[in-house]
């Protein structure tokens, strides 16, 4: 696993742990079961705060893409299905919140992909 936090990029730096995480297991780069370091581990590796690197953890498995196996440690959770459950129904309360607030669809759209690529920057 390799991460690399940037001081001066502006986004947070357990946003930025929790970022390359979620995507290393999305890509395969980190496989399902694979056992993440401990908490206070990657902080040392990082030079980050343990606090920094466990709120990164707790929102990935809020995410379901990890799963603490009490002192077992934390692996990566078979993810896919969890996680598109939640996007199906996240997707599905902002269209319905949107169609009560009266946007047309391509202007729900449009709003999407505003905020996908502002998510997604590098």
């Amino acid at each position: 696993m390799t991460l690399k936090i940037r001081i001066t990029d502006g986004t947070a730096p357990y946003e930025q742990v929790r970022a390359q995480i979620s995507e290393q297991a999305r890509s395969g780069a980190l496989p399902v079961g694979y056992r993440l370091p401990t908490v206070r581990g990657l902080a040392e590796q990082l030079g980050l705060a343990a606090n920094t690197v466990a709120k990164a953890y707790r929102a990935l498995e809020t995410d379901g893409v990890i799963e603490t196996r009490g002192r077992n440690g934390t692996f990566v959770a078979a993810a896919g299905s969890a996680a598109e459950r939640e996007g199906a129904a996240a997707a599905q309360a902002y269209a319905e919140r949107v169609r009560r607030l009266g946007l047309t669809e391509p202007d729900a759209l449009a709003a999407v992909r505003d905020a996908l690529r502002a998510a997604y920057r590098d």
